[in-house]
């Protein structure tokens, strides 16, 4: 089953944005939210690619396209190695997890990309800012 769809994804993104707020790290310190603009380069990425899929008609992407998708993930898992943020940001989101479920898909990735959006509205609306 997967992670996201049409009827959950919005209320999958606030509850990670919700979840990631409450994050502790192992000495019980409190993480924090990333900033927006950690969020902001991470939809960045998935923007660049909206707009080549949004022109693709055929439901099963070209291999150009299924490529730059799979980096997603290489740099979701370098920015989160880099900030402890971050990671609990990725890993709460389960952005990683949700990328494979695109599977080359055009719908799964234009289903993905609207999370991410939700994902970076519910953050700003719970007061994410940056520090």
């Amino acid at each position: 089953m997967k992670i996201i769809n049409e009827a959950n994804y919005v209320d999958k993104a606030d509850n990670a944005i919700k979840e990631s707020k409450k994050q502790k790290d192992k000495k019980g310190k409190f993480i924090g939210m990333v900033t927006t603009t950690q969020i902001r380069n991470l939809l960045s990425l998935i923007s660049a690619i909206d707009n080549d899929v949004r022109s693709f008609r055929k439901e099963d992407l070209s291999d150009s396209i299924k490529g730059r998708i799979a980096y997603l993930k290489v740099r979701f898992l370098y920015d989160a190695g880099r900030d402890q943020k971050v990671k609990n940001f990725v890993e709460t989101a389960k952005l990683i997890d949700i990328v494979e479920e695109i599977d080359g898909k055009r719908s799964n990735f234009m289903l993905f990309s609207r999370y991410m959006e939700a994902l970076v509205a519910y953050h700003r609306y719970y007061g994410g800012k940056d520090q």
